[in-house]
């Protein structure tokens, strides 16, 4: 037999183990695409799962949502007639609803029976009042929203700036003596310079058309290191007057609140708590986590920037008239999760309502603590903030390993 015929069958059977070898990795190939399929639609119903039960989570049960906004609705209603009632000036409780009445044409009780008793009411106490109110819902708001964005506890509307950047504004309108919007000159600063700085974190942390939570975080402690800095050297600079202007507003107060100022304010603040709440159902698919929420289709990088935004016009705002005031974006956030549970659809309203009673009691504080004399507000809610939040970081660890 000759060397061609023998290698002929050798050939064949090369080629048919070839082919076997062939069949077999595309069968291989063809597994593991199956199985990597597999994995891909399995994982995608752990996210729609998972999203879902943030869903049922998120909404409390309705007695105790009720309940929650029932009491915190019933005690700001109280704290605005103590407040209104008790100060250098007593006025009886009945006479303030009776005055409040009047306003509206409904003669049930008599109005303030001591001389200038409406006067002060309605031209001193009630605008203050007022933005207290304004200006604690606001805070409530913008820290509920931070907290979500960041996904952090410990975020605060400070984290990006806002607070130190109107500072920075208001400082500077104070030592150049400013005014070419008359009194509106330091708080329209306060407000510009807020935004600005706001918008200046995000884009200096934005890379390659996104950004990252650390570096935003990073960002604004440079930007707050850098704003503290320059504040300083407003004071520094200044003279005494102007000086003891800067410390002063600093420390927030809303002494000297007014009508105008109220109707400033309040339009800018209900204008971002209304844009934050369309967020809502997106800042809860956000807390699943970057990757799961844009597999659900959310844009992360634009919710992001127009939460920041949001944020930036409500705390720019609330702090322009009022100056810098601590830890009401940051404890009354997280002590109403710790009731109401994550979702943001009934936090948000919560924290607005919350925020306004915390700082109606912390102004009403401020005012009657010391007889003729205004504490400074933001001093007291870091005062008791402080220690209190403490106390919630304790309780929430000790039950439930931490902050959920």
């Amino acid at each position: 037999m000759s060397a061609a015929t023998t290698q002929r069958p050798q050939r064949a059977d090369q080629a048919a183990r070839a082919d076997r070898a062939k069949r077999a990795g595309q069968t291989e190939r063809t597994g593991q695409t199956e199985r990597t399929d597999q994995a891909k639609l399995a994982r995608a119903a752990r996210i729609r799962t998972n999203a879902a039960n943030l869903g049922l989570a998120a909404e409390p049960r309705m007695g105790r949502t009720a309940v929650t906004f029932l009491v915190m609705a019933v005690a700001l209603i109280v704290m605005i007639v103590v407040s209104a009632s008790l100060g250098q000036l007593v006025i009886p409780f009945d006479q303030v609803i009776g005055s409040g009445l009047n306003r509206i044409g409904i003669h049930w009780l008599d109005g303030p029976s001591r001389a200038f008793g409406n006067e002060a009411l309605w031209n001193v106490r009630f605008p203050r009042i007022a933005m207290a109110v304004v200006v604690g819902a606001a805070l409530g708001v913008a820290g509920a929203v931070m907290q979500g964005v960041f996904g952090n506890p410990l975020a605060e509307p400070g984290t990006v700036g806002v607070s130190s950047g109107a500072a920075v504004g208001a400082s500077c309108s104070i030592l150049m003596g400013w005014t070419f919007l008359g009194s509106f000159t330091t708080p329209f600063l306060a407000f510009i310079c807020g935004l600005g700085t706001t918008v200046a974190v995000y884009l200096l942390a934005r890379r390659g058309g996104r950004t990252e939570i650390v570096t935003l975080i990073l960002t604004g402690v440079a930007v707050n290191a850098i704003a503290g800095a320059l504040i300083a050297f407003f004071t520094f600079a200044a003279p005494t007057s102007a000086r003891d202007q800067i410390v002063f507003w600093q420390m927030g107060s809303f002494n000297g609140s007014r009508w105008q100022q109220v109707a400033l304010v309040a339009p800018m603040c209900v204008i971002g708590m209304i844009v934050v709440q369309t967020l809502a159902r997106r800042l809860d698919l956000l807390s699943l986590g970057e990757r799961p929420a844009r597999h659900l289709g959310v844009n992360v990088e634009r919710l992001r920037f127009v939460a920041m935004l949001a944020v930036a016009l409500l705390v720019s705002s609330a702090v322009a008239f009022a100056g810098i005031i601590s830890f009401v974006g940051l404890v009354v956030p997280h002590l109403l999760r710790m009731i109401l549970g994550p979702g943001h659809r009934t936090l948000l309203p919560a924290s607005a309502l919350g925020g306004a009673l915390l700082l109606t009691i912390a102004d009403f504080a401020a005012r009657t603590t010391i007889a003729f004399a205004d504490l400074p507000i933001g001093m007291l809610t870091s005062l008791v903030g402080g220690p209190f939040f403490f106390w919630l970081l304790r309780r929430s660890r000790s039950k439930s390993g931490g902050w959920a």
